[in-house]
């Protein structure tokens, strides 16, 4: 009732109610898009590519762009190269003194950091696009002509382009994360269908009730596990000294240094599938080849040891981008820094360096528990469909993002209402 009640005092606060019905605009816009179909495509040949395929990749791709990548329509690569492309600029800016400098300058700092992110963006998309065209899609392009194949690219490149602007103009105009709620967006789209498909499953045979009993209770246990862990932290208490400026005394109040458990969301899984997606993206220029064989055999879920690499990368990547993420938000040193200098510290441990060194380690070991959950349940239905032969190929992923970014959303929504409604309590 929590969440229905937070809708409903959201709803009628004016500039809540905008921001809310502008995204909800832009979500439709999203879905109208992913069903117009790019021109001079074969989609029946579409259709047949994906009933001959393992499902890994294509599901992969699928699940990122809300179903547009198996129709082949104008959204078909999604907003993956935005994805691909903030972690190379975010792996760039740790290794590039210039561009940490950048970082570091404020507001100007990081529109440039943007700006640089939607070029690489949309040579990414151009990548993708003349990849999926020329190579993996090429005998779905009805006229052979060299206008037809630039055609299919621009149209592809310019859905790309189009989709982060609609993710940035969400984050300016609207609640949530722009790229995540059009991820979330093609998810919820996905879930009728889905239901639809296991019910004409179990009709007729091929899926049993055990195998949805499972399905079910691994869902209720993600759902559950993921707020869980999302709404736990570690609360750090902090002390602040008495101070007098002028002829006022400041201080004296207790606090406290909230370290969540979950601290980067559902972003390190996000990231960690764009990067596995991009050796893939490689084989789209020669399918038939000895490194098209390769990845298909050790890179993929359908190979025999590839299941057990992928998973292995995947649950690595996911921990690794979990820290790096964390360490971007969350900076030991600042908070010691600031924190010393408004005089407050944690009690029992030395202002400076040695609080610094506190808040790491607690920070390090709480993350951990974020990092082999968010792992866990990411990898998890890769390992059961590949014993039992179920059908639950990124079950877990598409769980962990539309939960996380839910519960963001919320998040989001009740912090407008805190920001409209303060000054009403001061009074």
């Amino acid at each position: 009732m929590s969440i229905f009640s937070t809708l409903a005092s959201a709803w009628k606060i004016p500039d809540v109610r905008k921001k809310i019905i502008f995204t909800m605009l832009m979500m439709v816009i999203f879905r109208l898009g992913c069903a117009i179909p790019i021109p001079g495509v074969d989609r029946e040949v579409i259709q047949q590519l994906f009933e001959n395929s393992d499902g890994g990749l294509f599901g992969m791709f699928d699940l990122f762009s809300g179903g547009a990548f198996s129709n082949f329509t104008i959204f078909a690569l999604s907003i993956t190269p935005y994805i691909t492309a903030s972690i190379i600029l975010q792996l760039l800016t740790i290794a590039i003194p210039s561009l940490e400098a950048l970082a570091r300058e404020g507001v100007e700092g990081r529109k440039k950091i943007v700006r640089y992110t939607r070029y690489l963006t949309v040579a990414l998309a151009l990548i993708q696009a003349i990849g999926l065209t020329v190579g993996l899609f090429n005998s779905a392009v009805v006229d052979r002509g060299a206008f037809s194949f630039i055609t299919v690219i621009l149209v592809l490149t310019a859905g790309t382009a189009f989709l982060m602007w609609l993710g940035e103009q969400i984050n300016e105009f609207g609640v949530g994360n722009g790229i995540s709620m059009l991820i979330f967006a093609g998810i919820v789209a996905r879930l009728p269908s889905a239901l639809q498909n296991m019910a004409f499953n179990m009709r007729e045979g091929t899926l049993s009730l055990f195998t949805f009993i499972l399905f079910a209770v691994f869902a209720l246990f993600v759902v559950l596990g993921i707020i869980m862990i999302q709404q736990g932290a570690r609360k750090i208490p902090v002390q602040y000294a008495k101070r007098v400026v002028g002829r006022k005394m400041y201080g004296g109040q207790s606090t406290h240094i909230p370290i969540k458990v979950n601290q980067a969301g559902v972003i390190p899984v996000i990231f960690a599938m764009a990067l596995l997606a991009f050796p893939m993206t490689i084989t789209y220029f020669a399918p038939n080849t000895a490194f098209s064989a390769f990845v298909g055999k050790y890179l993929s879920t359908s190979g025999n040891p590839g299941v057990w690499i992928y998973s292995s990368i995947y649950f690595i990547l996911i921990m690794f981008f979990t820290y790096f993420y964390t360490a971007i938000t969350f900076n030991p040193a600042d908070v010691a820094y600031n924190m010393k200098n408004n005089g407050g510290f944690i009690p029992g441990i030395r202002p400076g360096v040695p609080t610094t060194q506190y808040l790491t380690n607690v920070m390090m070991r709480v993350t951990f528990v974020g990092a082999v959950f968010l792992g866990v349940v990411a990898v998890l239905p890769t390992i059961v469909s590949h014993f039992l032969g179920m059908n639950l190929h990124f079950g877990g992923t598409s769980l962990l993002i539309a939960v996380g970014v839910a519960l963001d959303l919320m998040k989001q929504i009740e912090n407008q209402l805190v920001m409209r409604n303060y000054s009403g309590f001061l009074n």
